[in-house]
């Protein structure tokens, strides 16, 4: 069949089959305003729960200064080529060196993406006699780069050590056969969910097998352990784990991300990295505002601690209403509730239309059939106020959901 044809009879695939009636209400929402708790969506303000702007500097006045500046000062242009060839800037190295030190970490490789910068961390660590055994639960970026890999790999039960360690024991006959290491990949963070990577727990298993590990902590740079310095050193495990991946786009509020680790490690991935080596380096303003973020990060402890407590009492409060949190010990804070696609749908046009409360609806085919989370992210720049409408607004769309209010046509909200 032809390419194009196919395209056009699959609809968009699981997701994009629903654009008819979702796009730009439920997919591809604009949130519009200055970012943070109150933005404008459709032209009405909503009090919104959406962006993973953990420590709220998006819109902080230091923030946006020192992107201003750099950006009058060098413009979006430099620098100009790919770092290995003409990109590089002492601004550069020098951020490397402190993003090393905040996480504890020989050495630092920056990256223009988060999901571009994992994808091509796994190609470039592995050759095809190596063994990966991998959380079930990985984002997205591991799994595309684990489709990269040409060796064998294993999958075990998300957070389940026991099935870590049979797997852990094929890896180690495979790789003795090939000649290959074993690399363990999991994150500190599971940004579904929310729950932690058992980080202790499987540095622990490296005195019985011979693996190294490397950790995406997207969601727990910023937020996690002492001074934000993420989820490895909540636990206490820095050391155990070899390579970890941390992301501007959340704590950080900007575009970019990092790798940490040995110095040796990060020396071959400088000149080893397709997308890093064939991609025109990270702009000079970026680089700048990167600058101020870390500072903000370790200078002000209290943005941390505003942000639990406003974790604190927003999950407190939905367990204390009786509302399912599953096992989150981080800010992602999702709710589950019981129903279909419909009653999704209602629901959250409810809570927008009728409640101005923005979140993120999850539903089949990302989680079972039945099944809804609502994905609710706190930041240090909610309000305890802002909590307890919240908590309001829910106790109000539960007794909709439970009565079959919402069980009605979904609407096209694409066209509204």
């Amino acid at each position: 069949m032809d390419i194009l044809e196919r395209i056009k009879k699959d609809a968009g695939g699981p997701i994009g089959m629903y654009q008819a009636y979702s796009h730009g209400y439920f997919s591809f929402p604009k949130l519009e305003g200055d970012i943070g708790p109150r933005m404008k969506f459709r032209g009405r303000e909503v009090l919104n729960w959406s962006l993973n702007n953990y420590l709220g500097l998006a819109n902080h006045p230091e923030v946006r200064k020192a992107d201003a500046d750099g950006a009058a000062e060098f413009g979006m242009a430099a620098p100009m080529g790919a770092r290995m060839m003409s990109g590089q800037t002492k601004y550069h190295e020098q951020l490397e060196r402190e993003l090393a030190a905040f996480v504890g970490k020989e050495d630092a490789f920056l990256l223009n993406f988060g999901y571009q910068g994992m994808i091509s961390i796994i190609d470039c660590l592995l050759t095809r006699k190596d063994v990966v055994v991998y959380d079930a639960e990985s984002h997205a970026c591991i799994i595309d780069g684990l489709r990269m890999h040409t060796g064998k790999r294993f999958v075990f039960g998300h957070n389940d050590m026991e099935s870590l360690r049979k797997q852990l024991g094929h890896a180690k006959k495979v790789a003795a056969e090939t000649g290959g290491g074993v690399l363990v990949i999991t994150e500190g963070v599971f940004g579904m969910k929310g729950d932690l990577g058992k980080l202790d727990e499987i540095v622990a298993l490296k005195k019985e097998f011979d693996f190294r590990l490397l950790v995406d902590d997207a969601h727990g740079f910023g937020t996690m352990g002492p001074d934000g310095r993420g989820t490895a050193h909540h636990f206490g495990a820095i050391e155990g784990v070899d390579v970890l991946f941390n992301t501007f786009a959340k704590s950080m509020a900007g575009i970019g991300a990092f790798v940490a680790s040995h110095k040796y490690v990060i020396d071959f991935l400088r000149y080893n990295m397709r997308s890093q080596t064939y991609a025109k380096s990270l702009p000079m303003p970026m680089v700048i505002g990167a600058f101020k973020r870390l500072e903000l990060i370790k200078t002000h402890p209290e943005y941390l601690q505003k942000l639990w407590n406003i974790v604190d009492a927003l999950q407190n409060g939905f367990r204390d209403r009786g509302f399912d949190t599953g096992v989150t010990q981080s800010p992602v804070t999702p709710v589950f509730l019981k129903g279909d696609i419909p009653e999704a749908t209602n629901l959250v046009v409810d809570l927008r239309e009728n409640h101005n409360l923005f979140c993120s609806v999850v539903v089949y085919p990302v989680i079972p059939k039945g099944e809804i989370i609502l994905r609710i992210i706190p930041t240090a720049v909610h309000t305890l106020e802002d909590v307890e409408y919240t908590l309001k607004c829910f106790d109000s769309i539960r007794g909709k959901l439970e009565s079959g209010e919402y069980r009605k046509p979904m609407p096209n909200m694409a066209d509204k």
